[in-house]
């Protein structure tokens, strides 16, 4: 019985030569069944890390993700794009030599095997088979012998009767395409990593490295792109994408690589008629198409099509997914509301998705970069959801005075435990970049959202691209506007205005009397009214809460809740009062004291506290848009992929092969009965690689078939 070896190749060399000798024990480790298993080992370990880690992703999301330190460990070990690091195409690379060898060490041998009669054994080698039996027939031996072959091929085997010197022998076999198992499932290992080879990015990297191609990393026109940017018209393999606004067309797209892109010219131009997308309620994408116009630019000849969610387009060796979908350069109309000083007045603001605005008016130099809109937001926002509560209930003072952005918001992009979904409303997402190049992310929500009853504008924050964004929550006036809140952000950083409303406090608080110890309560009240409104506004240090919480920890321990009480309680008295105040400098009437402005006032307190971590200059509400869209097409052309096909079904046949046919060879030694001459004994022996039930039962039923009589 031939089964495959799990050692290497031994070569024939001259053991005195140290060259040969190293190079025969490199050809038998390489050629070895583990070093094969090894090498499987790592490519499964690669893939591992390949799946956990993002692949191809822009380099400065490795930066923040891992610090610079292991960025630059894992830069170099190439873990960033795994499946074209050196390394690992040199695990492909060695493993497909291993396993090559292991064929051509053993598929020869397997099928000698296979054809083999196995001829050469003796009534005394049956004897000592596991499986045998014996009997005596009233035939001649060559009777018995046609006999027991024909029984056996209706069995389903194969037969050769052979006379020997001292009987005949009867050899019989079944499931010798076993062994085909084991060559087509290593052969299919082959095709498969051939395959894996071609549809991969090296001729991309011969490119790099060997005709001078670089990333690109710039902006600008596709037409104004160097050639030592762009990759040949007949590249043999590529994986891009290509976004086309609606209306526009394409016949470039760009290859991703980790320090930019490289741009893949089509040999056809698409034009985007129309895309068309839908959501569940839950708000993710249910089903998003295109309508797209193929224009050969050869021929000249065009086509209409529609490319879905796994129904690609084939023309020319290029497959074309529908891949996602983006902003296409949507036209935005937004007011500027000033977030620093005592200016209030509203400025009208245009920008366009995927352009820039400078930002005029505003001190340091900054322009913002418009990244995303989206007309459909779904939200949880029931009562409680973490996501867009805000947190207004605290356990203690302590936790009230140290509140910041982040504890105050949520991340309005998660879903919550519950079902209490909502459309939202359209959202703007841009980042605001100053002339230092700094930059922080912002996400404005056009209409306010209702969270525990109360409507508040979301005005989201992130440092980091990969942070969740954190909601500065502006309260909707009267009006639905955050005109009202506006306005009391402008009176807490003027002087005046403050001092002003810490009189109407004082005079409110402490009535007139005849007495002048009345009018020194009144006095050191509006003193301490004007201080608590500057420490709030935030004079020369932290504001809000947190330049409460710097100013109570002045005061000793034991006095510190009941000094926060009585500060707490000249706050909000005087802030109060500082809306009346700039109510009237508006020409406006007071505002009633209900429990709607009570309500109003309190979460307008935790929003002026959280603007101080909101790192704005302007507050951008949008007004009105005009939406592009624009479909996300991944382009690939994998001339591997049929061979990967053929590689599949090689491992399918292999594989069943292997594990559902079954080898069994069957021996019958005839010679003449040594008690009767006209009789003959009969010898039969089975054996099989694998001793199955199935396997028992056959036997049986051979031994119970073959004696039978005619």
């Amino acid at each position: 019985m031939n089964t495959p070896a799990t050692t290497g190749i031994t070569l024939n060399i001259d053991p005195s030569k140290r060259r040969s000798r190293a190079l025969a024990e490199a050809v038998e480790l390489v050629s070895s069944m583990r070093f094969a298993i090894t090498m499987l080992v790592m490519v499964m370990v690669a893939a591992i890390i390949g799946t956990v880690l993002k692949q191809n992703e822009a380099l400065p999301s490795y930066v923040n993700q891992f610090g610079p330190f292991w960025y630059d460990i894992f830069g170099k070990l190439g873990l960033y794009s795994v499946y074209s690091a050196w390394w690992f195409i040199l695990i492909l690379a060695l493993l497909l030599a291993s396993t090559t060898f292991c064929i051509i060490r053993n598929a020869p041998k397997m099928i000698k095997d296979m054809r083999s009669w196995r001829l050469n054994v003796r009534e005394v080698s049956l004897r000592n088979f596991h499986h045998k039996s014996e009997w005596v027939a009233p035939l001649s031996r060559a009777a018995l012998a046609e006999q027991s072959a024909e029984r056996l091929r209706h069995a389903g085997y194969r037969t050769k009767i052979v006379d020997k010197p001292n009987g005949t022998l009867v050899a019989a076999k079944k499931g010798a395409a076993n062994k085909f198992g084991y060559i087509f499932a290593h052969s299919a290992i082959i095709i498969i990593l051939v395959g894996g080879m071609l549809d991969s990015d090296l001729p991309i990297q011969f490119q790099e490295r060997v005709l001078g191609k670089t990333a690109f990393q710039g902006g600008g026109l596709i037409s104004e792109i160097a050639e030592k940017h762009r990759l040949g018209i007949n590249n043999p393999t590529y994986r891009a994408n290509v976004s086309i606004p609606e209306g526009e067309s394409s016949d470039m797209a760009t290859v991703q690589r980790a320090d930019g892109v490289l741009l893949q010219p089509l040999p056809f131009t698409i034009h985007l008629k129309r895309f068309v997308v839908d959501f569940y309620t839950t708000g993710m994408p249910k089903l998003f198409a295109s309508d797209v116009l193929v224009r050969d630019n050869e021929t000249g000849k065009s086509f209409a099509a529609t490319i879905k969610v796994n129904e690609p387009l084939l023309y020319k060796g290029v497959a074309i997914y529908q891949s996602s979908f983006g902003d296409g350069g949507t036209k935005l109309t937004l007011t500027g509301f000033p977030m620093t000083g005592v200016g209030q007045a509203p400025f009208a603001f245009k920008g366009e998705v995927n352009a820039s605005s400078p930002l005029t008016g505003v001190p340091g130099g900054y322009e913002v970069e418009w990244t995303d809109f989206r007309a459909f937001n779904v939200e949880n926002v029931a009562s409680g959801a973490e996501e867009l509560r805000g947190v207004e209930k605290r356990q203690s003072l302590g936790e009230q005075l140290s509140a910041t952005l982040d504890k105050h918001s949520g991340s309005a992009g998660k879903e919550g435990k519950n079902k209490d979904l909502k459309n939202v409303g359209p959202s703007v997402q841009y980042k605001l970049r100053d002339k230092t190049g700094q930059a922080r992310e912002y996400q404005n929500y056009m209409q306010p959202v209702t969270i525990d009853g109360a409507q508040v504008f979301l005005a989201g924050m992130r440092v980091n691209p990969n942070d969740a964004f954190s909601y500065l929550r502006i309260p909707a006036d009267d009006a639905h506007t955050v005109k009202e809140w506006m306005r009391l952000r402008a009176a807490l950083a003027d002087p005046a205005l403050r001092k002003a409303a810490a009189a109407r406090y004082a005079k409110r608080a402490m009535p007139a009397a005849p007495d002048g110890a009345s009018a020194a309560l009144a006095a050191q009240l509006q003193e301490s009214s004007v201080k608590s409104l500057a420490i709030f506004g935030g004079d020369g240090a932290a504001g809000g809460y947190a330049g409460v919480a710097r100013f109570l920890e002045k005061v000793p321990a034991a006095e510190q809740q009941k000094a926060a009480d009585i500060f707490m309680k000249i706050l909000n008295g005087s802030l109060w009062e500082l809306w009346q105040v700039a109510r009237e400098q508006a020409g406006l009437p007071q505002a009633s004291p209900d429990e709607a402005h009570g309500r109003f006032l309190q979460l307008a307190s935790n929003a002026l506290s959280d603007s101080f971590f909101y790192g704005a200059p302007v507050y951008l509400q949008l007004d009105d848009f005009v939406q592009v869209k624009a479909s996300v097409l991944q382009v690939t052309r994998s001339p591997g992929k049929f061979v990967v096909y053929l590689g599949s079904l090689l491992l399918v046949l292999g594989v069943f092969a292997m594990f559902y046919i079954r080898e069994r060879r069957v021996w019958v030694w005839l010679r003449d009965d040594d008690d009767d001459p006209g009789a003959s004994h009969a010898l039969m022996a089975m054996s099989t690689q694998r001793k199955t039930l199935d396997f028992e039962n056959e036997f049986n039923d051979l031994k119970a078939k073959l004696p039978q009589s005619a």
